[in-house]
């Protein structure tokens, strides 16, 4: 099985039903359908070829429901099931019918590399809910001869196919349509970083993109290429600025969040002061070209407290080279770097253990050895540093969170949410291998 979040996945139909639709329409089960709407019953397994099915061995069962006098049908599991749709890469809305079966639903909803989209959404018996977002679709390809220099772990990732990954998940979680429009206006945040960014797609780790999407409603996309183990120069020369250059319009905005993986590099010419502010340099002059909106984020803190609990800077003067520059070419910053010193202080160096990858042997499958990783967070720490992303484009008054979800409630780092209030349904799949990158 193909590694995944707990969720459903769909694939696209052809470029010529798309043409003739407009979109893509699908309902779930044996239920008669209105024209224009693909009726999908529980047992269609994807393919290339069909274009759309539920995938990586994943079943859900069929329930009925009554609209009236009309039978209506729907798919739901305890367990996560996933539903994917081929389709050219770009941003999309997304408009699901979730709950409607006989007892209380919970759906939560990632999408391709555990991309969080929609957090515990219930229904009571019976009842449904039409829930929207959009959300970004890419793959490797540059041009005809040209592509990203992906690594071999990279390989599995859902974030790089030709398809659209939904996950469906939580406690009895339940899908009743799902329809699928192509949006080429909704600006774009694409992000750029390291290990501490990206979607990481395997449980416990968490990168805090992946959980940016789910503060956001329909009319923004997040375009995560971040990647484990990049620095800003290597970010570069993997031609992964380059493969997001291509997609980015005016009106979008570039977060760059670079630091622990740059000051690892040894060399004449390399440092803060140089190669790192060299090229996020770049970046900025890149965005500007093409009427985007540069925003440097400032390194957050690695785990490291003194004696008196106060954290400990390991990340040298990369964050003060960010600053600096950020302030010499007028660009929005958020430093990351200075609220995460609040939050894991107000953690202090105990409870702080909670957001980060620290799990007794035996917790995760093929586990023998404790995981004590002080540099990347599980999904509470990732959706707390989230927050804190979202707290600073709220202060830099960033045009986008007027897409913020109405729901959405002010952070305070020096008051964090206590982490048994932030849960979310683990993945079928995890892994003990750290993330590359420190």
């Amino acid at each position: 099985m193909k590694r995944f979040s707990l969720c459903i996945l769909f694939a696209g139909f052809s470029l010529f039903t798309f043409a003739q639709n407009g979109g893509w329409k699908f309902s779930f089960g044996s239920s008669k359908a209105e024209k224009g709407t693909k009726v999908v019953p529980v047992t269609t397994v994807y393919s290339d070829a069909l274009g759309y099915g539920f995938d990586f061995g994943t079943h859900p069962q069929e329930f009925t429901a009554t609209n009236g006098k009309k039978k209506i049908t729907g798919c739901r599991s305890d367990k996560p099931f996933y539903f994917s749709v081929k389709l050219p890469e770009g941003n999309y809305d997304v408009k699901l019918i979730l709950g409607g079966t006989s007892e209380p639903s919970i759906t939560t909803v990632r999408a391709e590399s555990r991309r969080l989209m929609l957090a515990h959404i219930a229904t009571t018996k019976g009842k449904t809910t039409t829930q929207l977002f959009t959300v970004n679709i890419r793959n490797s390809r540059i041009n005809d001869s040209v592509s990203v220099k992906i690594k071999p772990r990279e390989k599995a990732k859902l974030n790089w196919d030709d398809k659209l990954t939904l996950e469906f998940c939580d406690k009895n979680a339940a899908v009743m349509a799902i329809e699928i429009t192509p949006n080429t206006t909704a600006p774009t945040i694409f992000l750029c970083g390291n290990s501490t960014v990206v979607d990481q797609d395997n449980d416990p780790w968490c990168g805090w993109g992946q959980m940016f999407p789910s503060f956001f409603k329909k009319g923004v996309a997040i375009a995560n290429y971040a990647e484990s183990g990049e620095a800003a120069n290597t970010f570069i020369s993997a031609r992964r600025l380059e493969k997001l250059l291509t997609k980015m319009k005016k009106g979008d905005f570039l977060f760059m969040e670079f630091g622990h993986n740059d000051q690892k590099q040894k060399g004449d010419g390399i440092g803060p002061w140089s190669s790192y502010q060299q090229s996020l340099q770049k970046y900025i002059d890149e965005a500007r070209k093409r009427g985007a909106y540069p925003v440097i984020v400032t390194s957050m803190h690695r785990r490291n407290f003194d004696a008196a609990g106060k954290v400990i800077n390991t990340l040298g003067e990369y964050p003060e080279a960010a600053r600096q520059l950020a302030q010499k070419n007028n660009v929005p910053l958020i430093d990351l770097n200075a609220m995460s010193k609040i939050l894991y202080e107000a953690w202090g160096p105990e409870k702080s253990v909670k957001a980060f990858v620290h799990y007794k042997a035996g917790t995760f499958a093929g586990q023998v050895n404790d995981l004590a990783d002080n540099t990347h967070f599980n999904a509470y720490g990732g959706y707390e540093l989230s927050k804190c992303i979202v707290e600073g484009c709220i202060a830099n008054k960033l045009d986008f969170i007027k897409y913020l979800r109405p729901e959405y409630s002010r952070f305070d780092p020096a008051h964090p949410d206590a982490f048994e209030s932030v849960s979310f349904p683990l993945s079928p799949f995890t892994t003990v291998e750290k993330p590359d990158g420190n």
